[in-house]
C-alpha cells in the first residue's frame, strides 16, 4: 500500500489517489519505499520502485515457509499451498495437492454457505446441497429425487451444457424398483437382470436395483477435453469442485449452483 510520508495516511486506491493527496494538502512530492524490511531503497515515482521489486524479489508479502516474496497476499498463498503444500492459516503441511484443497474447501475454511433453496438448511459444498436434494431428503421438495433434478436441470440446458441428450429416457419407476413375486430368484439367489448378480434376499436386490449401479449417466463434464460422465448432479458438481480437469474454479461452481438448481436463467458456463 501507498502511504503519504507527511501524514502516514494509506492509499490502497493506488499511486494516483497517493499523489493526488500530496498536492491537495502540501504533504510534498511523494517518495515510494521499497517495502521490504531489509531494504531501504526509495523512489521518486511508482515504476522505478515496481523494476526494482521485480528485480530484486523485494515485494511486500513474504512466502511463511520460503524467502520469496508477492505483490499480493493471494499470490503469496497461492504459492504455499501449491509449491509447499503448506497451510499457514493452520500452519500445517500436507502430503499432496489434492488433500490441501480438500483441507481449503472444508467446512474449517469455507464455512457453511451453500444453501438449500426450499428449506434453507446450509452445506459445506454445492455437491452437499445437490446430493440432499437428489436423494429425497428435503422436507420442502420430497419429490425431487435423481430423475426430477434430471427433468429440472436439462429443461434450462437447451445446448447440453451439462446434460446428456437422452432420447426416450424415464427414469427409474415411481417410489424405485420393487421385486415382487419369485421371477427374480433362480433357485440359489435373487439374481439381477442387468448384471446376474445374485443376492441373499429380495431386499438385498431391490436395494441394488435403486443404488444406481445400473444407472445411466445423466451428466457430462462441460471441459471439451475432459470425457467424464456422471450419473447424478451431485456426481458432476464434486468433480468441478474438486478442479480436477480445470473446467472452472471452486467458487465459480458455488455461485453457480442456484442457476442450475433454481431460477429461470438457462445454464451457462
Amino acid at each position: 500500500m501507498y502511504k503519504c510520508g507527511t501524514c502516514d495516511r494509506g492509499f490502497p486506491a493506488g499511486w494516483k489517489s497517493l499523489l493526488q493527496h500530496c498536492i491537495a494538502l502540501d504533504h510534498g512530492t511523494p517518495v515510494f519505499d521499497c517495502p521490504a524490511g531489509y531494504c531501504y531503497e526509495r523512489f521518486d515515482n511508482p515504476f522505478d520502485l515496481e523494476e526494482h521489486q521485480d528485480d530484486y524479489d523485494h515485494h511486500e508479502f513474504e512466502c511463511s515457509v520460503c524467502p520469496k516474496t508477492f505483490p499480493t497476499t493471494d499470490i503469496q498463498k497461492a504459492h504455499e499451498v501449491e509449491d509447499h503444500l503448506f497451510c499457514a492459516d493452520c500452519e500445517r503441511y500436507f502430503y499432496s495437492l489434492n488433500n490441501i484443497k480438500q483441507h481449503l474447501n472444508s467446512k474449517l475454511h469455507r464455512g457453511q454457505h451453500a444453501e438449500c433453496p426450499f428449506c434453507r438448511v446450509c452445506y459445506t459444498t454445492a455437491a452437499g446441497m445437490t446430493h440432499h436434494l437428489e436423494r429425497g431428503a428435503c422436507p420442502n421438495a420430497p419429490n425431487l429425487d435423481i430423475d426430477a433434478v434430471y427433468d429440472i436441470v436439462r429443461r434450462k440446458d437447451s445446448r447440453g451444457i451439462l446434460t446428456k441428450k437422452l432420447v426416450g429416457y424415464t427414469g427409474q419407476p415411481t417410489g424405485g424398483y420393487r421385486v415382487t413375486g419369485n421371477a427374480a430368484w433362480n433357485g440359489r439367489a435373487w439374481e439381477c437382470y442387468l448384471c446376474h448378480h445374485g443376492f441373499g434376499s429380495s431386499h438385498a436386490l431391490e436395494q441394488h436395483l435403486n443404488s444406481g449401479t445400473h444407472r445411466q449417466p445423466l451428466y457430462h463434464c462441460p471441459k471439451d477435453t475432459c470425457h467424464m460422465n456422471f450419473k447424478t448432479l451431485a456426481a458432476i458438481i464434486n468433480h468441478l469442485e474438486s478442479e480436477t480437469c480445470g473446467a472452472m474454479r471452486f467458487e465459480t461452481v458455488q455461485r453457480r449452483i442456484g442457476d442450475i438448481v433454481t431460477g429461470n436463467r438457462l445454464l451457462a458456463f
